[in-house]
């Protein structure tokens, strides 16, 4: 008589641990969010003392995000076809390992030549790096994680450890030198590469005797080719619909709020410095957040993928709300400390009603497109009209405005998505539904 099948999960989830694989891809999260986090704290300030303007900073950003949207469609596609090869991933380390070398020899005297030009090439390269190499990490990070039998989110919280390390190391290293920045940003990739060689794939004695492969073979490929037809299916899906209105007015309103959010903040402080105030506000906001990370996973096992979106929209609005009508100090860094919650539901709901919801063959194509792309699109979107707003009407009837926009879509999205907790995904780490309720994993179902 076979061991049951959650029991079987939780002792390959037990497997994982004791062969390090676990750490491993914890360690690959924390090293390239390293980068992240040193790269973009920094990169406006050191923009602005190279001596570029804020019109050419802008377009930085601004081609970061155009190219990210060209790269993200193809980086998804491409990396359903590797399946577990390492390929694009080691571009993006590949891209990360130039840091140093390209802002200190390429960057500088671009900047000094025409800022311009140096503006375009720069964004280019810190996509390649960043918004669009991220979509590949997380991609890639989440499929291994079923594989191995582990949650996502549990690794994933190493990238929130990052970012708090990083920013609190970074500041130390650009009071030393701040073209060191980016020479860290180099070391850290040299690091996430060596962890990602020695990263476990799985065996083929894994795929034989598992029942819960997503599809690829023990070589890392796709056992069935990934057809147009099957991303055709994925867009026509209610749910997928669904669940890009929901990234496009929800993941991408949470970026715009907090991009200009600082300056609004500092307004409501009367002593004290307002940016060293923010910035370690910050800093237990990102330490926080991965502490809630070890818990999202069982909660939103609990209630379902779809209900941990809405609760991460949910808080969204209370926390634009807040904003809006409660403006002391102490309620301001409260409202920014529920971000700390907010995001791991956001994280972790986001992977799981992907791989429970959509064809897990494609799934680093409905993260690209369903997530990333469509939350770049909507940061492109209200980026610009709600910068304008602010000046305008100001920023608390704005942010009036932001919530009513996010609970439109949450609610159109809401009727459009299907609840997701009688279909687990292939390789997720426990199961706790009946083998008699699970549906197939490509049908499409009501709300």
């Amino acid at each position: 008589m076979s061991a049951p099948s959650g029991t079987v999960q939780q002792r390959s989830a037990m497997d994982s641990l004791k062969r390090g694989v676990f750490w491993n891809y914890g360690g690959t999260y924390f090293f390239y969010f390293a980068i992240w986090q040193l790269a973009f704290t920094f990169l406006p300030l050191w923009l602005r003392d190279e001596g570029m303007g804020t019109g050419a900073i802008g377009v930085v950003y601004t081609v970061i995000a155009v190219t990210a949207l060209v790269l993200q469609p193809i980086y998804g596609y491409v990396q359903d076809r590797l399946g577990f090869k390492k390929h694009l991933f080691y571009l993006v380390v590949l891209c990360a390992a130039f840091m140093g070398p390209f802002f200190t020899f390429v960057f500088m005297p671009l900047i000094g030549f025409n800022e311009h030009l140096a503006a375009v090439v720069g964004g280019i390269f810190l996509s390649l790096c960043l918004n669009s190499g991220v979509g590949v990490v997380e991609a890639y990070n989440e499929r291994a994680s079923r594989a191995n039998r582990f949650e996502y989110g549990h690794a994933r919280l190493f990238g929130s450890l990052a970012g708090g390390t990083a920013a609190l190391v970074g500041g130390f290293i650009w009071a030393a030198n701040p073209n060191s920045i980016w020479w860290a940003g180099s070391l850290s990739a040299i690091v996430l590469g060596t962890l990602l060689f020695v990263a476990r794939v799985p065996s083929e004695d894994d795929v034989k005797g598992s029942t819960t492969t997503d599809g690829t073979d023990a070589k890392g490929g796709t056992q069935e080719k990934i057809s147009k037809a099957a991303i055709a299916v994925l867009l026509r899906d209610r749910n997928f619909i669904g669940f890009v209105i929901l990234m496009f007015g929800t993941a991408a309103l949470y970026d715009v709020f907090d991009q200009q959010f600082p300056n609004y903040f500092a307004t409501f402080v009367t002593s004290g410095d307002a940016e060293v105030l923010f910035s370690r506000v910050v800093a237990v906001q990102i330490f926080a957040e991965a502490a809630f990370m070890v818990a999202a996973p069982f909660i939103i096992n609990k209630i379902g993928a779809r209900k941990g979106l809405m609760v991460f929209a949910t808080i969204l609005v209370v926390r634009v709300l807040g904003s809006a009508f409660f403006t002391h100090t102490s309620m301001l860094i409260a409202w920014r400390l529920l971000a700390a919650i907010e995001m791991p539901f956001l994280l972790v709901s986001v992977m799981k009603y992907i791989t429970r919801m959509f064809d897990v063959r494609i799934s680093a194509t409905a993260y690209m497109l369903g997530f990333s792309f469509a939350k770049n699109v909507g940061v492109a979107v209200f980026a610009a009209s709600f910068g304008a707003s602010y000046e305008a009407i100001g920023f608390a009837k704005s942010y009036i405005v932001m919530a009513a926009i996010i609970v439109t879509v949450t609610v159109i999205a809401r009727v459009l998505m299907a609840d997701d907790r009688d279909r687990p995904a292939p390789g997720e780490p426990i199961s706790e539904t009946p083998a008699s309720k699970l549906a197939p994993a490509g049908d499409s179902a009501g709300s």
